[in-house]
């Protein structure tokens, strides 16, 4: 009983403010190509809570039994060489539960890729894997803390393999691919160093977070974590209900989201917003496209809206744009002025348009 206490998750429900943390850990959770979320703060701040609160509250994974790899049954096409080659009749499914898959600072680079077994592969003509932690993350959370602190090569390795939703394994001349799809959620501390610009652009969400300064919202943090502490059972039921809706928005953006239309007028918008903002490359209009599509999908629009973009382009480039103080209002300053020289390029188009005529 004591050891089922200790494995009781704090409720993502219960957790008090943190508001732009939460929606981006659920964004992810709807779609995880939009590319992990980059949490930038001070220890304490609720960072490993949150994370490990959504990974409780999401629903069970589908998995083809004995599989290290998490490989889906429903999704033929993302099955590993060893699943593919079973037949139908041989794969037998099972449920797990959602996973935080903690990547530890000093962990080797064959610790997080895998290795291969040369022997099996020398002496028996095997392509063996020694499965790594891109192996356990695919389908679950990856949890990089002090990401900022990680060798760069492991970095890039795990925003490859992010991307690409695959790992290669490349050892003596032998290679090796398997599935490795996973929410990426990186955490540091600005004071310890900053993650080079080229890496932390690769990730599609940053935000940045404080310790809350509100003393009543500081009184219901002690308050909610006594509770929890005392009776964690009672804790969880009284928040349930809470736990069940947010699970059921998620599951119904998840459902809606290949329905969600985007208009040209937004896309341009969104890349007029990106050029006056002076950003390099073309990451971040992609980004900013697939939350917005997200959030549509969240808030039950038909079509990605305006709003849906303002949200969108503050969790994208937000961070990106500290030194400018970039804000929501800023932000949607930037997308009026988007919109109206739109409106004069539509205009000058019809213009010409009537004259051809």
């Amino acid at each position: 009983m004591v050891r089922l206490l200790k494995n009781l998750i704090f409720p993502f429900s219960a957790i008090v403010g943190q508001e732009r943390v939460k929606k981006a850990l659920v964004l992810n959770a709807i779609n995880p190509s939009i590319g992990g979320v980059l949490i930038k703060g001070d220890k304490g701040t609720g960072k490993t809570t949150a994370v490990r609160a959504l990974a409780d509250l999401l629903p069970p994974l589908k998995i083809v039994k004995g599989c290290p790899f998490n490989c889906d049954p429903d999704d033929p096409e993302s099955l590993c060489d060893s699943c593919k080659n079973l037949e139908s009749d041989e794969i037998q499914i099972e449920e797990k539960k959602m996973r935080v898959v903690e990547l530890p600072l000093g962990a080797t680079e064959d610790r997080v890729v895998g290795s291969i077994n040369i022997e099996k592969a020398l002496k028996k003509g095997m392509k063996a894997l020694e499965p790594g932690i891109l192996a356990d993350a695919n389908r679950n959370i990856l949890y990089v803390d002090e990401i900022n602190l990680l060798d760069d090569n492991l970095v890039d390795v795990l925003l490859d393999a992010a991307a690409y939703g695959i790992n290669t394994v490349e050892r003596e001349g032998i290679s090796l691919v398997h599935p490795s799809n996973f929410i990426l959620v990186g955490t540091m501390n600005p004071a310890e160093g900053e993650l080079r610009p080229q890496l932390s652009d690769r990730i599609g969400l940053q935000i940045s977070v404080q310790s809350i300064m509100d003393i009543d919202d500081r009184v219901k943090i002690m308050e909610r974590r006594e509770a929890f502490e005392k009776d964690p059972i009672s804790f969880r039921k009284e928040y349930q209900k809470y736990q069940d809706q947010i699970l059921n928005n998620i599951i119904k953006a998840r459902a809606f989201l290949d329905k969600i239309n985007v208009s040209q007028e937004i896309m341009k918008i969104i890349a007029h917003l990106c050029v006056d903002m002076g950003v390099d490359g073309h990451r971040a209009d992609i980004a900013i496209l697939k939350t917005a599509k997200t959030l549509a999908a969240y808030y039950e629009h038909q079509e990605v809206e305006y709003i849906d973009v303002e949200e969108a382009a503050a969790l994208v480039l937000g961070e990106r744009f500290q030194k400018k103080k970039l804000n929501e209002e800023k932000i949607k300053k930037q997308i009026e002025i988007a919109a109206d020289d739109l409106s004069q390029e539509n205009k000058g188009d019809d213009k010409k348009k009537s004259q051809i005529s």
